[in-house]
């Protein structure tokens, strides 16, 4: 279906540029970029699930190595799923099932999320839905070697990602519940043999590397629950129960229950099931397992619109068969016992298009108003603040604030993938731990020094940069197994304190600055003073607005709170030194030989205008109503 396919091309181009990459597709961009030997090399050590999308990426950045060619193979795929699954609901109920179900594909807003990662989800979905449609295209009898195709597609599609094999459970769901006979079951079996044997080295390889995702948590009911949001076309609201209304009237279209049912339930309950004993479980995983909703929610419109065709009196919806129709018809599946669909000998007839142009566009308009709705969803995911976190922002600013011959140090190693997506941020840094590069050392993120020598680099810097997973810098992890990594972390608890940081969801980019170092003190009266920091002395403070002026001013809503201002110290008073005369008369009175000296009759008279004047300003100062004792000292 080509209407789908173009829609959901559209909707992935848009705003495809974000401005940065986040962890994931900063691996997929540096591993990309490496020779083929190289790839080899790392995949026998890290991400072995992920080599041949490795290898496809290889081949597309050779032409553009930018964040717009990373991202278009999986717009691409997303692309062909949307045209597959029209083209599913085409071959299970009709032309207009498929027009509408492929748009409704291509308006959820999970899918053009995916439509947008530099990762293999995208490609995963539209090889499992391929797969799907070549085994309802087997399911009909129409060829044996239609099996062949099935094999390769699958196999090529669980390569990309070992997790697309679930599909297969699903697969023999559809084969129990549509009863196939027995030499559809020996096709689909060879094939699915074929699978398991290109898939087993995979398998076995990808086992020891299980600690990659040893970050994952068992799925609870609050996942299970943003799991059936997430398929609906609207996660809330009157779109997300109106979904699941059609849904469930869908579940009375068998031709399509038989597909949609397994393969939208089977892989992501499968998966849950098992991570309650090993952790396993993530959507991306299972997202092509989605595809079943839209299929469901179509059918179930089409459901719809037959039902009340049949309850308007003599009147007919053109497009529906009667009740006493055959429902099969144009389908390729003949009615057998029990309501069992067969697969119909001969050529199967082409399903005329529908006489209800009206109804087909009332469906269109509908999904159209979906996607009205879905908008700010839309909106909200192309902005770099949707993604885990945005590496180019942190580039941006260590380009801005780091020294030349600043060093840089990653905790944990992995996030040196920052500075291998985006060189140009940490070209003047210096990476103080890193022993050998990931491409030299054949793995992601390079090889480090011992402990001891990082010790010893780290001891003769006074400020270091750090990039890392906030929470393992902020202890809201276990420490790291890595004896390095605990290196790391007791150097910057011990030896630094931070100074300035800045955080993009996971990352941080700190500064960290040494502490200053103790200094001994001289003794002091033979008592030797404690070696360590002296602090300094606190500053007096006081408030800039005391009494009236320190209450609370508002302004426009907002409260001031005082300013500290640091007081002034008081000066002490001025000391006259002493003279030669002072310390004449000291001597004299240490002997008791100190005699004053005469008073002359000036003097005297000088002294009588003084006791004079004090007795005068003491006898106003009594005359007053304020009860102020002055004490007055008499002279001699």
């Amino acid at each position: 279906m080509a209407v789908p396919a173009a829609v959901m091309l559209g909707i992935g181009l848009w705003r495809l540029d974000r401005g940065g990459m986040w962890g994931d597709e900063a691996v997929t961009f540096l591993v990309g970029r490496r020779t083929v030997g190289q790839i080899w090399r790392m995949l026998h050590s890290v991400d072995a699930v992920h080599g041949l999308y490795y290898l496809v990426l290889h081949v597309v950045l050779a032409v553009r190595p930018d964040e717009v060619a990373l991202r278009l193979p999986s717009v691409c795929g997303a692309a062909v799923s949307a045209g597959l699954v029209g083209a599913l609901g085409l071959r299970l109920a009709g032309p207009r099932v498929g027009l509408w179900s492929g748009l409704l594909y291509a308006v959820t807003p999970l899918i053009g999320h995916y439509a947008q990662e530099g990762r293999s989800y995208a490609i995963v979905s539209a090889g499992v839905l391929g797969a799907t449609l070549l085994l309802v295209t087997g399911l009909e009898g129409r060829s044996g070697r239609v099996w062949a195709g099935y094999g390769a597609v699958l196999a090529v599609t669980c390569l990309l990602h070992e997790m697309a094999v679930l599909v297969v459970c699903a697969h023999a769901v559809t084969l129990l519940l549509a009863r196939a006979p027995g030499r559809v079951w020996a096709g689909w079996g060879r094939a699915v043999g074929v699978v398991a044997v290109v898939l087993a080295p995979l398998v076995w390889v990808s086992h020891g590397q299980a600690g990659q995702v040893g970050w994952l948590v068992a799925p609870d009911w609050e996942e299970a629950d943003a799991l059936v949001r997430a398929v609906a076309a609207g996660p809330t609201g009157v779109v997300f129960r109106t979904s699941v209304l059609l849904a469930a009237a869908g579940l009375g279209v068998p031709r399509v229950a038989r597909v949609a049912v397994p393969l939208l339930v089977l892989p992501p309950t499968l998966l849950m099931t098992a991570s309650q004993v090993q952790p396993l479980y993530h959507e991306r995983y299972v997202l092509y397992a989605f595809a079943g909703a839209p299929l469901l929610v179509a059918a179930g419109g089409e459901w719809l619109a037959g039902a009340l065709s049949r309850l308007l009196p003599g009147r007919r919806v053109p497009g529906f068969p009667s009740p006493r129709e055959d429902l099969s018809e144009g389908t390729g599946l003949r009615r057998g016992p029990y309501g069992r669909f067969l697969a119909r000998p001969g050529p199967v007839p082409r399903c005329p298009l529908p006489r209800a142009p009206l109804l087909t566009l009332t469906g269109v308009l509908a999904v159209a108003l979906v996607a009205a709705h879905d908008l700010p969803l839309y909106r909200h995911d192309r902005s770099p603040a949707h993604r885990p976190e945005n590496l180019a922002a942190v580039s941006g600013l260590a380009a801005r604030d780091i020294r030349p011959g600043d060093p840089v140090l990653f905790v944990p190693a992995f996030w040196r993938i920052a500075e291998s997506a985006y060189p140009g941020g940490f070209g003047r840094a210096r990476d103080i731990a890193l022993r050998e590069s990931g491409p030299r050392s054949g793995t992601l993120s390079g090889e480090e020094v011992g402990v001891r020598e990082l010790s010893a680099r780290l001891a003769g810097v006074d400020r270091v940069w750090v990039v890392g997973d906030g929470r393992v810098l902020g202890s809201r992890r276990p420490a790291p197994r890595s004896p390095v990594e605990r290196a790391k972390l007791a150097a910057l608890a011990e030896q630094f304190t931070p100074r300035w940081q800045y955080r993009s969801g996971r990352v941080t980019l700190r500064l960290y600055v040494r502490r200053t170092r103790p200094t001994r003190l001289a003794p002091m009266n033979g008592l030797a003073a404690p070696t360590g920091l002296l602090p300094p002395p606190p500053p007096r403070l006081r408030s800039a607005q005391s009494g009236r002026a320190g209450q609370a001013r508002r302004s426009g809503g907002a409260v001031h709170a005082p300013v500290a201002v640091p007081q002034r110290p008081c000066e002490p008073p001025a000391v006259r030194p002493p003279c030669s005369d002072d310390t004449a008369r000291a001597d004299e009175r240490a002997r008791g030989s100190y005699r004053p000296a005469p008073i002359s009759s000036a003097t005297a008279a000088s002294s009588a205008v003084v006791r004079s004047s004090r007795r005068a300003r003491s006898a106003r100062i009594s005359s007053t109503s304020r009860p102020v004792a002055v004490a007055m000292r008499r002279g001699t």
